[in-house]
């Protein structure tokens, strides 16, 4: 598996990785991961990993776009000393261009979303600590690809996608799993607005990060 042994593990983002986790610092039994796909894969490493320990932390803030995370990058992530870090950041970027279009001052466009994707990922460089890095694509449930905020969205996630190739990072597409499940359930079965995840939605997501960190799956059935 990736994780080893007394390694940290550092999620963060927007709301969606958020889940109402504890203040200063998400760590700890019960809520303080939160309540979303974070504490999703806490519950399944130490349920089923038992004779080893990992630091998962959660720093997600909900409102967040990239400009909040740039200015909160070192307190929130490499202050923490992590050995791994995932990051889903974007769905604020969009959003606000559709629910407060004549706030332009709370929109991230997709040059400015790059050049912050690509600055919070150079800063990581400067710290050895850090032995993986995975962006995971912001995403819309809606099954309609013309829709408009899902058509603005898919672009947002290929620069995610894009950023991440020419980094040589890992990516989660997390857009197309969503958009998988939805052939064949509502999106309401997923999430009440399109963006915040239900917990079928959050194992979802923890199903993929698993599938990243090389979980043995046969330890849910020994």
């Amino acid at each position: 598996m990736l994780f080893e042994n007394g390694e940290t593990i550092v999620f963060t983002g927007d709301s969606v990785t958020d889940a109402d986790r504890g203040r200063p610092i998400g760590e700890g039994l019960w809520a303080g991961v939160g309540n979303g796909y974070v504490r999703t894969v806490d519950s399944i490493l130490n349920a089923f990993c038992p004779e080893e320990v990992f630091h998962i932390v959660n720093t997600g803030s909900a409102g967040d776009n990239v400009i909040n995370m740039q200015w909160r990058w070192k307190s929130d992530v490499l202050d923490l000393n992590p050995q791994h870090v995932f990051l889903c950041i974007g769905i604020n970027d969009v959003w606000r261009q559709f629910d407060s279009p004549g706030c332009v001052a709370q929109h991230v466009y997709p040059k400015d979303y790059r050049e912050k994707l690509i600055n919070i990922f150079e800063t990581t460089l400067a710290y050895p600590s850090v032995k993986t890095f995975t962006l995971m694509t912001p995403y819309y449930m809606e099954p309609n690809p013309e829709d408009f905020m899902r058509k603005r969205m898919d672009e947002y996630g290929v620069i995610v996608k894009e950023v991440a190739a020419q980094f040589n990072l890992e990516c989660i597409d997390l857009q197309a799993v969503f958009t998988n499940y939805l052939q064949y359930r509502h999106s309401s079965y997923l999430t009440w607005d399109r963006v915040h995840p239900s917990q079928p939605a959050c194992m979802l997501i923890a199903k993929e990060i698993l599938k990243r960190i090389d979980f043995d799956t046969k330890k849910l059935f020994a």
